[in-house]
């Protein structure tokens, strides 16, 4: 059975950094996609990161995060999400997901299929 958690989140106050982490057992692939996404309250939910832990080009990050977000795996595949000069913009729930690689394909969003149940992060002004 495919389990996706995800760990850390908080309140913190605007200007502040916060990091989250993920991880997925149960998967039989070597390696795979990961992505975090978030939902905010009464907005749809969004891609905010996505990498493939086998490497290479298939790294994504939506225009929001880049500069002030970091996702990367580590030798455990553990995803990280390293969040910095938070903004209550940033206020959501964090959701970590994954999925198999589509060798021509990269890691689509619409490819998601299995979620964790969400980390709340909360940036006060």
């Amino acid at each position: 059975q495919v389990q996706v958690s995800e760990f850390g989140g908080g309140s913190v106050e605007s200007g502040g950094s916060l990091k989250l982490s993920c991880k997925v057992t149960g998967y039989t692939y070597s390696d795979y996609c990961m992505a975090w996404f978030r939902q905010a309250p009464g907005k749809a939910r969004e891609r905010v990161a996505s990498l493939y832990t086998g490497g290479g080009r298939w790294g994504y990050y939506a225009e929001f995060a880049k500069g002030r977000f970091r996702s990367y795996a580590d030798n455990t595949k553990t995803l990280w999400l390293e969040m910095n000069n938070l903004t209550p913009d940033d206020t959501a729930t964090y959701l970590c997901a994954a999925c198999a690689f589509n060798a021509w394909l990269g890691c689509r969003e619409q490819d998601f299929r299995d979620w964790g149940q969400g980390t709340q992060v909360t940036v006060s002004s």
